[in-house]
């Protein structure tokens, strides 16, 4: 027999959001309260790990559009852009993984699924990178384990070239 396969779903109704608990209350509470509201109002949107045909929730992330001003980026990225005052990005707003499921891939398997969604989005509505705001120093060295850069001045602020993301998913 074979392994449950798991899959990343747009959250909608039927996903069960009652259980998950990632040891952060902020991010618990987002899943539990807020995150079908962002999404009705195209504010965040927000994505699920389940293993169907099961629906509980083990893991999610939300992608929305931003900006960055281009100060933030250093220098050496910024001399091939155009001088805009501010550049297109795609926000990875929160990501977050069940505690029964730590250790097991699935913030990897969240965030490749995101850059890819990013990186799919951007052929039709432009996005020069995909930025994060990892809320400690835990987070941001996930992030940094996969390339992510610092933005000025914040450490926590981190992001990650299209044109990197486009070279992991080539082939």
């Amino acid at each position: 027999m074979t392994a449950p396969s798991r899959q990343i779903e747009p959250l909608d109704k039927r996903h069960d959001r009652s259980a998950f608990a990632c040891g952060s209350e902020a991010l618990d509470r987002y899943l539990k309260q807020q995150a079908r509201q962002d999404a009705d109002k195209h504010v965040a949107a927000p994505f699920v790990l389940v293993y169907p045909p099961a629906t509980r929730v083990l893991g999610y992330y939300t992608l929305s559009a931003s900006t960055v001003c281009v100060d933030e980026i250093p220098e050496t990225l910024t001399r091939k852009l155009p001088r805009y005052p501010l550049l297109p990005v795609t926000l990875l707003g929160r990501l977050a993984v069940d505690q029964s499921t730590k250790g097991q891939g699935a913030g990897t398997f969240l965030l490749m699924d995101a850059l890819y969604r990013a990186l799919s989005s951007a052929t039709q509505i432009a996005a020069m990178a995909v930025v994060v705001e990892a809320k400690d120093d835990q987070a941001a060295a996930f992030y940094r384990h996969f390339n992510f850069l610092p933005l000025q001045p914040d450490p926590h602020r981190l992001f990650l070239p299209m044109n990197t993301i486009a070279t992991l998913f080539e082939g």
